[in-house]
């Protein structure tokens, strides 16, 4: 009995000292993890892409072509945002070319606070077929989130433009312009978004004549995670266009998107 006594004495006492071994080398884990996970430092966000193409064919009475590329990214780090834009489309009609544009953008904010922000941006247009050499809009800006939540953000910018452009058979203008826009972005559901935006550029010295407004709308809705359906109204008013052309045009674009 007393060996038995013994022996289960032993016994609990190693089993005491392996749980206080395991417990005092658990601690010193755990501390040594602790700086490591507080000093880690959070990877930046990355660019979020876009790529869209377009192709519409017709071939019997008429024969007509219309092809449309974009490519749109965006990153938001810390308390700056940045976003560029590049769009093309080049179409014909019985051999006539009836499209042929190319329009991009750049812009980048810093946030002051979690609404207002200022920043800068450059719009570049080209329109072979409105007779259209170049339009260069540098627009400093402030802006601010009326809306700003997961699904839905809605955003108001003001600021002066600096506006260069030249149509054929004309000389180049520069002058200075005043520039209003409005974004509005809705996800209707986990893989559909819908967006409309409009900007006004009017000359400063001649804003009831001279102006530009751009608009548009659109719908994207996702097939799977990277690929969607994409269909876009875009609409561009220019008050005084080169001569013998008209101040609208319109174009209703359809294709696809892949995100990367």
């Amino acid at each position: 009995m007393t060996k038995y006594a013994h022996d289960s004495s032993t016994t609990l006492n190693l089993l005491a000292a392996l749980l206080l071994a395991g417990g005092l080398t658990s601690a010193h884990a755990e501390a040594a993890a602790a700086p490591a996970a507080t000093n880690t430092v959070p990877k930046p966000a990355p660019w979020l892409t876009s790529a869209s193409a377009g192709l519409t064919l017709t071939r019997g009475n008429t024969r007509t072509m219309l092809a449309t590329i974009g490519l749109d990214t965006k990153r938001k780090w810390d308390q700056n945002e940045a976003s560029f834009g590049l769009a093309g489309g080049y179409g014909t009609d019985n051999g006539v070319d009836n499209n042929k544009y190319i329009n991009g953008f750049g812009q980048f904010n810093r946030m002051y606070g979690a609404k207002f922000y200022a920043g800068l941006r450059l719009d570049g247009s080209y329109d072979g077929i409105a007779q259209l050499d170049h339009r260069l809009v540098l627009s400093p800006l402030v802006g601010y989130y009326a809306i700003k939540e997961t699904n839905t953000t809605l955003i108001f910018e003001v600021g002066p433009s600096a506006v260069t452009e030249k149509h054929d058979l004309q000389n180049e203008q520069t002058y200075l312009g005043f520039r209003a826009n409005e974004r509005f972005d809705h996800k209707l559901s986990a893989t559909t978004r819908i967006w409309e935006s409009i900007s006004y550029v009017p000359r400063v010295d001649d804003w009831v004549e001279k102006y530009v407004i751009t608009a548009e709308a659109g719908i994207d809705a996702a097939i799977n995670k990277h690929w969607s359906l994409r269909v876009v109204l875009q609409d561009i008013y220019d008050s005084q266009p080169t001569t013998g052309r008209e101040k609208n045009d319109v174009r209703l674009v359809a294709g696809t998107a892949y995100k990367f």
